[in-house]
């Protein structure tokens, strides 16, 4: 499962949203995620794929950009990781 995958099936399942809607450049405020339910994506997608993810993530406006923050990270991470001295 890809990442775009992954946020619209924790839309659907954590905030009820209908699947047809959730295309790539759907705004999270047409859809219905407020502030409120953005701080709660966010700590949803943390847990999901592990990241720890900045304040800089308010201006996350579409589905898309929520996919492309989520993929920058993991791709930092595994680049740390692939730097990482060996125990």
């Amino acid at each position: 499962m890809n990442t775009l995958e992954t946020v619209q099936g924790m839309l659907v399942d954590e905030f009820k949203l209908p699947a047809d809607r959730l295309v790539p450049e759907a705004k999270l405020e047409d859809l219905g995620v407020d502030s409120l339910n953005q701080i709660d994506l966010i700590f949803k997608l943390e847990d999901r794929f592990n990241l720890k993810i900045k304040d800089d993530a308010r201006k996350l406006v579409t589905i898309q950009d929520v996919v492309g923050y989520i993929d920058e990270l993991v791709a930092q991470q595994q680049t740390r990781s692939d730097h990482s001295p060996s125990a």
